[in-house]
């Protein structure tokens, strides 16, 4: 299976994020330095037969619930992926990681 781990993301997120408040201005470039920077982190690990995909959603936290889903073919022996849920006190950043083996 894929090497990729949450404590990857997890890394990445905090160091971003740690110690900011919520601001819908600065949110989208946020997401892109996030998702790049897991992205880098994950390719380090030397996993070139793999196709990485990654999303990175950030929201205020106001106490409100989120449900967020996807769905795709995949092989359960070769493909794998990670998240972490990273919540502060004005925000949450959901960043997912998606590693599949490039035959």
């Amino acid at each position: 299976s894929s090497g990729i781990n949450a404590e990857y993301g997890q890394d990445v997120v905090t160091e971003h994020l740690k110690g900011k408040d919520y601001d819908p201005e600065q949110a989208p470039a946020w997401c892109k330095a996030i998702t790049e920077a897991v992205k880098e982190r994950v390719k380090s690990l030397g996993m070139d037969r793999y196709k990485l995909a990654v999303n990175v959603v950030i929201g205020e936290q106001r106490g409100q619930g989120i449900k967020v889903g996807c769905r795709c073919f995949w092989d359960s022996d070769t493909d794998n992926y990670a998240q972490h849920l990273y919540m502060g006190e004005s925000m949450f950043c959901l960043a997912t990681a998606f590693g599949v083996f490039y035959y």
